[in-house]
């Protein structure tokens, strides 16, 4: 039994309940991530070895050799945001990303209600992840060991090592994150070297980014896929309590992360133009999608990098579903802390410092859906993968537009920070970047179908969610607001810069004892 430190106490031991309650647990590891670390979680997300392979030819069937030149107009998009959203960071001590961002600026209501949407949109992008690891590490162990074992049991497999490194110290992660993340980049570096050093199949060209091909009429198509491949970068903000001088860290890692993505995914999409020629690309990319970065490795590199290539593709996307985990469990224990999830998703493992309860329970979500996709026979790949990812995709794309209103309706209320930081940084790059991610969002709806493979019938029900989750969390804290001031008033209060690390034991309702007087600095009054 516990007993209290104080000899005074010690003739009245304390009920079991208020010892337990007495003893803090530790907080998420603070201090330990520096930029590059951050950089190689949020860019580990995006599964670039993936994105290239698997998504950049269709991007140059639909839109011909102009498609590299999407990826850097959506990188620059981006970039605009991050205008807004790194000054806007300085005022944010808080570890919950969006859900953090959009409550100061927009208010509780719609801040608990972006809060639902990136943790439903982040766990569909992840859970469906799951098949594609499935699919192709069943496809990649039949043709090179000859080891035909169900696609259910490797995605199994990856839901128990994605839950064993996400329980253990972050650490851990972004190590494992940064060699996985150097193995997929530089197997795609080494296939690019090699295209240029052979002057491509017809000699090299700037063509793609001539304004005859940047603006063919399936471009608008294509800036959604380009989006859609960004998608993880805006989670930065969620390792701010683990990062090492927040203030400076959280906004470098993510110009760095928007940077090195626009410019790879560029440089490698163009690369493979030249692969096969300004007149041949499109003729490839529209034959055999799958195989054209195959094709491309075996004649430019060799057969050994062709299966190496095959086998990266697996590490990158356990690579992505480790980030995404992560990004996850955080969410869930910023609401926690606050009062707005299950207080024990705010417990924290006191030997690695993981939210583990958390971990545990995103585990058996992910493991519970690779059993139901597996019991009625979806498709791993065009059925479990694409349909569940694709409302995750459309959802962060809405999150960063809501984020980039939140920023320009903060600094408008905030007139000293914003007369500080200047016009550009709060009213022009926030009003711009939301114009346009507003767009980029109707591009993805519009052209859903290059997403999911599927017609209206399969599409709508698909993007109603997302609409149907942000309302549901707008409900919700207008419940709070009138039945739990206290635990509303909490919503997006949590500093974690100030404040010494909370008590997190099953045993204690983080939302006890707090009070109105606990909202957060910057949030709207009355909202």
């Amino acid at each position: 039994m516990h007993l209290p430190s104080d000899t005074t106490a010690a003739t009245t031991p304390p009920a079991p309940a208020q010892a337990r309650a007495q003893a803090p647990a530790p907080g998420l590891e603070r201090g330990v991530l520096g930029t590059g670390d951050i950089v190689f979680f949020v860019v580990a997300a995006a599964a670039p070895l993936t994105v290239m392979a698997g998504v950049a030819p269709f991007a140059i069937a639909f839109g011909g050799i102009g498609a590299p030149a999407a990826y850097l107009a959506t990188g620059l998009v981006l970039a605009l945001f991050a205008v807004g959203f790194t000054t806007m960071t300085a005022h944010v001590r808080n570890a919950g990303a969006f859900y953090a961002y959009v409550t100061r600026g927009l208010g509780r209501p719609a801040g608990l209600g972006a809060a639902l949407l990136a943790v439903l949109s982040y766990n569909a992008i992840q859970i469906g992840m799951f098949g594609a690891f499935g699919y192709f590490a069943k496809e990649t162990a039949d043709d090179l060991l000859g080891l035909d074992l169900p696609w259910p049991l490797w995605a199994l497999t990856g839901v128990a090592a994605v839950w064993f490194l996400g329980y253990r110290s972050i650490n851990l992660g972004a190590k494992v994150l940064g060699a996985l993340l150097i193995a997929e980049t530089g197997i795609l570096l080494v296939l690019a070297v090699a295209i240029l050093a052979r002057g491509g199949a017809h000699g090299l060209s700037l063509a793609s980014f001539s304004p005859g091909n940047v603006t063919t009429g399936g471009m608008g198509g294509v800036l959604g896929l380009s989006f859609a491949a960004f998608v993880g970068f805006e989670a930065t903000a969620i390792y701010r309590e683990e990062a090492r001088a927040p203030h400076r860290t959280v906004p470098r890692a993510t110009y760095a992360a928007i940077a090195f993505l626009g410019l790879f995914y560029t440089f490698i999409t163009w690369t493979i133009v030249q692969a096969f020629g300004d007149s041949g690309a499109v003729e490839a990319a529209t034959a055999d999608p799958a195989g054209m970065f195959f094709t491309a490795m075996t004649d430019y590199v060799g057969g050994w990098a062709t299966d190496l290539q095959r086998v990266l593709i697996v590490t990158s996307l356990l690579a992505a579903l480790l980030a995404f985990h992560n990004t996850i469990t955080r969410y869930g224990h910023a609401l926690a802390t606050e009062g707005a999830a299950p207080a024990a998703l705010a417990r924290i493992h006191p030997r690695h410092r993981s939210p583990w309860i958390g971990g545990i329970a995103q585990s058996l979500l992910a493991a519970g859906a690779v059993v139901v996709a597996a019991l009625i026979g979806a498709d791993p790949y065009n059925q479990f993968f694409l349909w569940v990812n694709s409302p995750g995709v459309v959802g962060i794309l809405l999150l960063q537009a809501l984020a980039g209103l939140a920023v320009y309706a903060f600094f408008r209320r905030e007139r000293a920070a914003a007369a500080s930081a200047g016009r550009l940084r709060t009213v022009v790059a926030p009003l711009l970047s939301t114009a346009l991610l507003c767009g980029a969002t109707g591009l993805v709806v519009w052209r859903l179908d290059l997403f999911t493979a599927a017609g209206p019938e399969v599409n709508w029900p698909l993007v109603s969610v997302v609409p149907v989750v942000f309302l549901t969390g707008v409900g919700l804290a207008l419940r709070l607001r009138s039945r739990r001031p206290e635990v509303y008033a909490r919503l997006g209060a949590s500093d974690t810069e100030g404040t010494a690390d909370v008590t997190t034991d099953v045993t204690t309702d983080v939302t006890a004892g707090t009070t109105a007087e606990g909202a957060a600095e910057g949030v709207p009054a009355g909202r």
